[in-house]
């Protein structure tokens, strides 16, 4: 009993999502130049587009939606195209009979970038979004330019042990309890069936359950990648370092002309937790000289 109410106390509140950067749950801060919904593996995927420029498709955490980076969409689409993504279940995009999954997820992405007749694209994603990116970039690298993880797990254990108790907590029990909570009302708002909310509970529940490893597959990837996490966030430093070393980073002295460097990199924003990072000025502050900097070998 101890243990469910930690959940809803905490996980509810904002494990995946943060309650707080809900407030604008009844009305919006910014405006899409374009919504739309792609078909996407039998999935009409809801997508909405911000600014001009090179493409960025942007990727929300579980039980999330295209809202929650509205703090930041500013500072995201001043200069370049931002396309925010529903993902399966979640938010304006209805739900079909397969299990939600990573890989799933990923393909999904590039039936998007298909669809939109986007050849490549920046992809960042934030938690179950950053797992969704981190998939996008091993199973379909043509379609991804450079590559955000903000606030990403590449093994399971790397979230804290306290994040695994409650992720193992979620299911259709605590359907009831967390409709008092901002991500119920969003989801009421604009889900396409509202009634479907204990199922996706549930399905993000046994996805969230599974144990995964993505080691091997980490190390495959060659775009540049960005980390970013908060210096108190869900997942431990520790495995962000890790991270960072499986793409390359951190192995030797960047030395004096940076020829030491790998395409990896990796910023820890002092003072943010995962449920405050995604709506962080220091978010877009971080991500945008990276998206701008030159691909390697450019001239």
């Amino acid at each position: 009993m101890m243990l469910r109410r930690s959940f809803i106390a905490t996980f509810a509140a904002g494990i995946i999502l943060a309650a707080s950067a809900l407030a604008f749950a009844q009305t919006r801060t910014t405006t899409a130049l374009k919504t739309g919904y792609a078909p996407a593996n039998g999935l009409n995927l809801y997508y909405e587009i911000h600014g001009t420029g090179k493409p960025l498709i942007l990727l929300h955490g579980g039980l999330g939606a295209t809202e929650m980076f509205d703090e930041v969409m500013p500072a995201l689409s001043k200069d370049r195209q931002v396309i925010a993504v529903d993902l399966q279940a979640h938010g304006r995009t209805g739900d079909i009979d397969r299990p939600l999954s990573y890989d799933a997820m990923a393909d999904d992405i590039a039936a998007l970038s298909k669809h939109l007749g986007i050849e490549k694209a920046d992809v960042m994603g934030y938690s179950v979004g950053g797992g969704v990116a981190l998939r996008t970039a091993v199973r379909h690298p043509e379609v991804v330019r450079k590559l955000v993880l903000v606030s990403t797990a590449f093994r399971r254990d790397g979230w804290y042990p306290e994040v695994l108790a409650g992720m193992a907590q979620m299911g259709a029990g605590a359907a009831e309890p967390m409709k008092q909570t901002p991500m119920y009302q969003l989801y009421a708002r604009v889900a396409p069936k509202p009634a479907d909310w204990p199922v996706l509970l549930t399905k993000l529940g046994e996805m969230l359950r599974k144990d995964y490893d993505w080691s091997n597959d980490v190390a495959t990837i060659k775009v540049p990648t960005l980390l970013v996490f908060g210096d108190s966030d869900a997942v431990r430093t520790a495995h962000a370092v890790q991270l960072f070393e499986l793409l390359g980073g951190g192995k030797k002295d960047g030395g004096w002309d940076g020829s030491g460097m790998s395409n990896a990199r990796l910023a820890i924003l002092p003072g943010l937790t995962h449920y405050s990072i995604f709506s962080s000025p220091a978010l877009p502050a971080s991500v945008t000289p990276f998206l701008d900097a030159p691909m390697p070998g450019a001239k």
